[in-house]
C-alpha cells in the first residue's frame, strides 16, 4: 500500500470502500477498491475472488482494467484503472439532455463490452448504470464483476438472486435458474431505453409483482403460445393479459426509428427472442456511428 497515495473517497457499499488515490512511482490516477474481510468469516468474499478471477482474464477497453491485487491478513485491497464517474452520475450531470450520438455512442461500447464477456463465456449479471463507468474520454466500461459468473456447457443452475430489480428480466423474475447471456441483454435493454431518455428508468418497478406488471403493461402480457415453459417456471404467476399496442415514439421520443427497431429486439419476453450483443453490435442503428468509436482497437481480441 506504501506504494499508492490516497487522494479522496469515491464510494461506499455493501463490499467495503472505493477511493481514488495515485501511483506514488508512476504518478497515475487509480481506484483503490478496499474489500472488508471479516475476521470470523472464512477469509476473503466469493464475489471478490470471483471478480479478482474474472478481470484477470477480461482484458477489454470496455471492460475495467484491474491492474493489482494487494492482500493482507485484515484487508484486501483491488486496484483498478481510474474512470471519473458512473453512468447514474452522468445522468445526474445532464440535466434531462443527452445527445443521441453519445446515447449511440455508449450504448455500441456497453454492447461491444457484452460481446467480449459472452464469447468468453461469462455473464455479467448485474448490469445497471452504477456498474458502467465513463472516463473522460467518453469510454464507457462495465465494472462490478461481483456477481458474474463463468458459463458453460453443460448448463448449471444459478442463482435467480441476481440483476438490480429495475434490470432484470422476466424470466428471472419468475425464478428462472437456468437463463444464458439473454439475461445480460434485457438489461442492456433497458439501459437503452433509459440513455434515450436521459437518466428516466424505463421499468421502476417497487417489488417483483409491481415490476412483472410495468414490463408486461409496456410489452403485453406472454402467454405459453409466445413463450414457451413459461408457466413451468419455479415463480410462476398469471397475470392480467394485458394487450399492447404501444406506440415506442411516446417511450423514447428522441430515439430514431432505427433505435426504436434495436430497443424492441432486446426487450422481449421469451429470452431465445433477444438479439444477442454480437448482433446488436450489426443493426442498422449503429450504421453512422463515428467511426473512431467503431474501429476502436481491440475489438472482440480474446482474453484468452
Amino acid at each position: 500500500m506504501q506504494k499508492y497515495e490516497k487522494l479522496e473517497k469515491i464510494g461506499e457499499g455493501t463490499y467495503g470502500t472505493v477511493f481514488k488515490a495515485k501511483n506514488r512511482d508512476t504518478h497515475e490516477v487509480v481506484a483503490l477498491k478496499r474489500v472488508r474481510l471479516d475476521d470470523d468469516d472464512e477469509g476473503v468474499p466469493s464475489s471478490a475472488l470471483r471478480e479478482i478471477c474474472l478481470l484477470k482474464e477480461l482484458k477489454h477497453k470496455n471492460i475495467v482494467r484491474l491492474h493489482d491485487v494487494l492482500h493482507s491478513e485484515k484487508k484486501l485491497t483491488l486496484v483498478f484503472e481510474y474512470c471519473d464517474q458512473d453512468l447514474k452520475k452522468y445522468f445526474d450531470s445532464c440535466n434531462g439532455e443527452i445527445d443521441q450520438d453519445t446515447v449511440q455512442s455508449f450504448l455500441y461500447q456497453l454492447l461491444r463490452g457484452l460481446a467480449f464477456c459472452h464469447s468468453n463465456n461469462v455473464l455479467h449479471r448485474d448490469l445497471k448504470p452504477q456498474n458502467l463507468l465513463i472516463n473522460k474520454n467518453g469510454e464507457l466500461k462495465l465494472a462490478d464483476f461481483g456477481l458474474a459468473r463463468a458459463f458453460g456447457i453443460p448448463v448449471r443452475f444459478y442463482s435467480a438472486e441476481v440483476v438490480t430489480l429495475w434490470y432484470r428480466p422476466p424470466d428471472v423474475l419468475f425464478g428462472a435458474k437456468m437463463y444464458s447471456t439473454s439475461i445480460d441483454m434485457w438489461s442492456a435493454g433497458c439501459i437503452f431505453a433509459e440513455l434515450a431518455n436521459a437518466g428516466r428508468p424505463l421499468f421502476p418497478g417497487n417489488d417483483v409483482d409491481d415490476q412483472l406488471k410495468r414490463i408486461f403493461k409496456l410489452l403485453s402480457t406472454p402467454t405459453d403460445d409466445t413463450w414457451p415453459g413459461m408457466s413451468q417456471l419455479p415463480e410462476y404467476k398469471p397475470f392480467p393479459l394485458y394487450q399492447v399496442t404501444t406506440i415506442w415514439q411516446q417511450v423514447v421520443p428522441k430515439l430514431s426509428a432505427k433505435g426504436r427497431d434495436l430497443l424492441q429486439r432486446l426487450l422481449v419476453c421469451n429470452p431465445p427472442g433477444r438479439l444477442s450483443a454480437e448482433e446488436g453490435l450489426q443493426h442498422a442503428y449503429f450504421q453512422d456511428l463515428d467511426p473512431a468509436v467503431k474501429n476502436d482497437s481491440n475489438v472482440l481480441s480474446h482474453g484468452r
